[in-house]
């Protein structure tokens, strides 16, 4: 399936057909731009000094944990970042 090159809606509306509850993005601004509780998703957001592997890997410990222990419902949205 060839995601990249989609915007924002058209990558919810093929999250929604593969049956997608979380979206791990680093786009701050997607909670604004969609409707995501209609869209079924919960949204972790990674909030790094840029987009980078080496910036955001560091945040993956975090990722799990907010995944493995907080009720993820849709709509809600999480940020994790090196504040």
């Amino acid at each position: 399936m060839g995601w990249s090159g989609k915007k924002n809606g058209e990558l919810l509306q093929l999250m929604i057909q593969e049956s997608f509850t979380i979206i791990l993005t680093t786009d701050q601004n997607l909670r604004y731009q969609q409707n995501l509780q209609q869209a079924g998703v919960a949204v972790v957001v990674l909030v790094a000094s840029s987009n980078r592997l080496p910036d955001l890997l560091p945040l993956i410990p975090s990722v799990r944990t907010v995944v493995d222990t907080i009720a993820i419902t849709p709509g809600v949205v999480v940020e994790i970042g090196d504040f």
